[in-house]
């Protein structure tokens, strides 16, 4: 018996070596439904048993992703029809985290461009189309959600195909084939009108004849470039690429080289796991072309290259978009310190920034003077938030600063630059013109307004990063909620000016103990409460936003007074307004220069730089 199971799974390893492969990444602006299109590949595909219980967007692992509904860390998984293996890259949808999309490209040969049959292309889908256009890439386009009942699924092809041109597209890459599809429903026709909508074979069939089989070398020495890295509990470091060259082998002594083709060490493969649906598979050795995760590498990172001894010259990395948004990230140092989180002191808070900027090529650590404070720059606030979301959730306390652009210089004017986002707006007809007087306001300048059908309004500005930073709350309020904000990084442009900060100012506690509610009842008038009753407070921290322009020093702690005395009427009773509550990015925008978002496990507290109030008034000196 044990001989035969052996026999069966030496022709499983023969028939899965000389399998055909395509390798794709699924590329589109976020909510266009790239995840849900993959959940359907797999239930088509016989990756899911029929009685097999299935979670809704399988491919959204992480906690966060399935919380908010948006991919963050792209993801490799393969499907096998006709005895053909499909590897297929499942990349983030939002601009935040477009570091993950531009690397992950270069192990593809092909791509699946998704358009909303309603929406259309967005600033996303530019953006990851203008990256996959400059590889070479041939898109096929899906026009996806094409059952919506206010799908314009014509309309859509044509500023697609404008879009392509826009983007200069090469004549092969403008006659894309298109199919018509809903991800949900798991249906995909070339004619919407007269083909049968039953599966998704059409998609199957379009990408075996469009994409090419991997351009490999299978006969040269072995070589990849590693384009993603995770922590395992298990096997340590994996690194994740596609074997450009020549076979790799389980226990084999390869060498790393970084982008300039300096050696870095050299290790044993200690393990080689490939992607089969959602598992992954451990293999022996694994051939050119196929996209694999390696275990037993040290010090090798994203960008550097894993060959055999004979080779000497590095692969190509992409370059990655600069980052355009900071943020401090220091040591707790409040009087709370301590009470939540485990993991407090800024060595472990370094080694931990650091771990995540060596996965992540478009995030940026540096080191401050002061020694307890990192300075971490990103794509935007989202991506600073999901990482700030993350280490609250591994038991880290942090303090964080307000978000800050990251400024250029000229070099041949000296004059400074600041970046620019490409903002597109949805909203219903009835509020287009408050929105248009807020981004003025913030330096914005329109450059379209278009009808969007329905009743609504489609809106591009050009506008200051800057200006952006905590507007997106107060867009959702003039909207009624109703409004739709997508952004993407343009250009650095000269400075446009000064733009006006929050316009109130903060209720400061003197005192620290317990926040009263007789105490909170009597500021009410004084404005709104951002904290509430009966939580623990200290001097320092702020308690409301205030009515009027300035800061103002409050206790909130104070009791009614007790007497023997008997009043002539009724004790009033107490009855507090229901408090503001602020989420980790409204408390991010919410926030001053002089001020910081104390992060811990289980709160999230805003507080003064300095919890002293003579330190806040010889600071306020020393700045004017």
């Amino acid at each position: 018996m044990l001989l035969g199971a052996v026999f069966i799974w030496i022709n499983i390893f023969r028939k899965d070596k000389k399998m055909e492969i395509r390798n794709i990444a699924i590329i589109a602006h976020v909510d266009h439904g790239k995840t849900t299109l993959v959940d359907s590949m797999f239930r088509q595909s016989g990756v899911f048993r029929d009685n097999q219980k299935v979670t809704e967007r399988s491919m959204d692992s992480n906690d966060l992703e399935r919380e908010r509904g948006i991919t963050i860390l792209s993801k490799c998984t393969s499907v096998e029809w006709n005895n053909i293996r499909i590897n297929i890259v499942d990349t983030p949808g939002h601009a935040d985290f477009g570091g993950e999309v531009e690397r992950i490209l270069s192990m593809v040969d092909g791509v699946v461009l998704l358009v909303d049959s309603s929406e259309g292309p967005m600033p996303q889908t530019k953006f990851v189309l203008g990256k996959a256009l400059k590889l070479g890439l041939r898109p096929m386009v899906v026009i996806n959600k094409a059952d919506k009942p206010d799908a314009r699924s014509e309309e859509v092809l044509n500023e697609v195909f404008d879009l392509f041109d826009l983007m200069g597209a090469t004549p092969e890459q403008l006659d894309f084939p298109v199919l018509y599809a809903s991800g949900r429903d798991g249906w995909a026709v070339e004619d919407l009108d007269n083909d049968e909508r039953e599966s998704l074979e059409p998609l199957f069939k379009l990408v075996v004849k469009h994409v090419p089989t991997p351009d490999c070398e299978p006969e040269a020495p072995f070589a990849m470039l590693a384009t993603t890295i995770e922590a395992n509990p298990f096997l340590g470091r994996l690194l994740t690429g596609r074997i450009q060259s020549g076979i790799l082998k389980i226990n084999q002594v390869v060498k790393a080289l970084d982008r300039n083709g300096k050696e870095i060490e050299r290790a044993r493969i200690s393990k080689i796991l490939a992607f089969r649906g959602l598992e992954r598979v451990s293999l022996t050795e694994a051939v050119a072309g196929d996209i694999v995760a390696i275990a037993g590498i040290s010090k090798a990172t994203v960008a550097d290259t894993i060959c055999a001894f004979e080779v000497s010259e590095p692969f190509h990395a992409q370059p990655i978009d600069p980052p355009t948004l900071s943020m401090t990230f220091s040591v707790n140092n409040s009087p709370l310190a301590g009470k939540d989180g485990d993991k407090l002191t800024s060595r472990v808070i370094r080694a931990r920034l650091m771990k995540e900027a060596e996965g992540n090529v478009a995030l940026r650590v540096e080191d401050t003077e002061i020694g307890d404070a990192f300075i971490v720059s990103g794509r935007g606030e989202l991506q600073l938030g999901v990482l700030i979301e993350t280490l609250r959730r591994e038991g880290f306390e942090l303090s964080i600063s307000r978000p800050r652009v990251i400024y250029k210089k000229d070099e041949a004017t000296g004059e400074r630059l600041e970046p620019i986002e490409e903002v597109v707006v949805d909203v219903d007809d009835d509020y287009s013109g408050v929105v248009v007087e807020k981004m003025g306001l913030r330096k914005a300048e329109m450059t379209d307004m278009v009808p969007s059908g329905g009743g609504k309004t489609r809106i591009t500005f050009l506008a200051p990063s800057r200006g952006l930073i905590g507007y997106y709350s107060i867009f959702m309020t003039d909207t009624r909620g109703t409004g739709i904000m997508n952004r993407l990084f343009h250009s650095y442009e000269p400075h446009k000016g000064p733009i006006g900060g929050r316009s109130t100012g903060v209720l400061i506690s003197n005192e620290s103990g317990t926040a009263n509610a007789y105490a909170m009842w009597k500021l009410e008038d004084r404005g709104a409460m951002l904290i509430p009753n009966g939580i623990e407070i200290y001097a320092g921290m702020i308690i409301g936003e205030h009515n009027k322009g300035n800061d103002l020093e409050v206790n909130p702690t104070k009791a009614k007074q007790l007497t023997n005395m008997r009043a002539s009427g009724k004790d009033e009773a107490i009855s507090l307004t229901p408090h503001k509550r602020l989420s980790l990015e409204d408390a991010l925008a919410y926030i001053a220069e002089d001020e910081l978002v104390e992060v811990t496990p289980k709160n999230i507290r805003l507080r003064k730089y300095y919890l002293d109030s003579n330190e806040r008034k010889r600071a306020k000196k020393v700045s004017e």
